[in-house]
């Protein structure tokens, strides 16, 4: 019997992209000490008619074209970000109007840092297998921002993903998720600041490296398995460094973490990161009797860890006319700094 799962899959990535070595320019930094740092080529940036909501929106279409969804029958809509249009006002909802959801469907935005589109997914797995809903649909999205000449002016970046979950025509059923938190304040933005701010030692120790850590351990532990049990990996990635060190430190190969990693290309998504890296696997890698191990990160801190395996249905998904990953990588416009800086409305004209 087949276990409930992702049914379908969509990303959005916008197509104007700036080169790390084109910030450093501008603030004085050494272009070959950023990218030996961060191992961030370039990242992607919002357009200036683009935000966290339609980013979904767009995301969240290619899933349900992907999977032949009926909208319709789409039964909870949850919205994992940190960057909202609104302060007050969900993203969700907007969902529901924009991709013809009924109006009876559970709506609600989520905030965990990086990992509430994760959570999202986990939260409409629970309704699909309780029989509460048909689908569930779950998207991070972000249009991530750091402060100008900051280290995280190098990596933060938008885009969006979106995971349609189901038990009918499951592509990737979720075997198992073990999930680990604790009050480590590593990042955070108080109400009214314009940028978040960096615990600096907090930030790999005792908050990445632990807690994706322990969940991804506390996983194959409570459940058996092992790292041969898992054909690709994929990590939170708010830069390159840091998920190719956790697949050292945990004894994943290079050649299973290495596939799924797109921050080098975008920079660091936020809710989007790791299931963009995700989603290019299923696009194209995944094969049907694979497992994918997903550990996404929030920031507060914890993570979630699934255990993910790959059925048949997986090639009736790649038949759809829908971008992947690999065409939104490709697709691309470069900008300077001062056009990066219009476009994040941080320089107007005076009125």
């Amino acid at each position: 019997m087949t276990r409930a799962g992702i049914v379908s899959w969509g990303v959005y990535i916008p197509r104007f992209r700036i080169r790390t070595e084109e910030i450093a320019r501008l603030w004085g930094d050494d272009p070959m000490r950023i990218k030996d740092l961060y191992l961030v080529e370039e990242k992607s940036v919002a357009g200036v008619d683009e935000d966290s909501a339609t980013m979904a929106v767009e995301a969240s279409l290619n899933a349900i074209r992907r999977g032949n969804v009926n909208p319709r029958e789409i039964g909870a809509v949850y919205v994992g970000s940190e960057s909202k249009p609104y302060a007050v006002k969900p993203t969700a909802s907007i969902l529901v109007d924009a991709l013809g959801i009924q109006n009876n469907a559970a709506v609600v935005d989520m905030e965990f840092a990086c990992k509430a589109g994760a959570e999202g997914m986990l939260a409409a797995l629970g309704l699909v297998e309780s029989g509460k809903a048909k689908y569930g649909l779950a998207v991070g999205t972000d249009t991530a921002q750091g402060e100008p000449g900051e280290h995280l002016d190098y990596t933060t970046s938008s885009g969006a993903a979106a995971y349609v979950m189901g038990s009918v025509g499951v592509a990737v059923e979720v075997e198992a998720v073990y999930s680990y938190n604790s009050d480590t304040p590593d990042f955070w933005r108080r109400e009214g600041s314009p940028y978040p701010v960096h615990g600096e030692g907090f930030t790999g120790e005792p908050a990445y490296f632990r807690h994706i850590g322990e969940a991804v351990k506390g996983l194959m532990s409570a459940y058996g398995y092992k790292v041969d049990d898992f054909s690709y990996v994929v990590f939170h990635q708010p830069n390159t460094r840091f998920p190719l060190r956790m697949a050292s430190t945990l004894g994943f190969p290079m050649d299973k973490v290495k596939p799924g990693l797109v921050v080098t290309h975008i920079g660091n998504t936020y809710n989007a990161a790791a299931l963009i890296g995700l989603a290019r696997i299923l696009d194209s890698l995944a094969k049907p009797g694979d497992r994918i191990l997903l550990a996404p990160f929030g920031s507060g801190a914890g993570s979630i860890a699934f255990a993910l395996h790959v059925t048949d249905a997986i090639e009736d998904r790649r038949n759809a006319d829908v971008p992947t990953v690999e065409a939104y990588l490709n697709n691309k416009v470069y900008i300077d700094y001062a056009t990066y800086l219009k476009l994040r409305g941080m320089v107007k004209l005076l009125e």
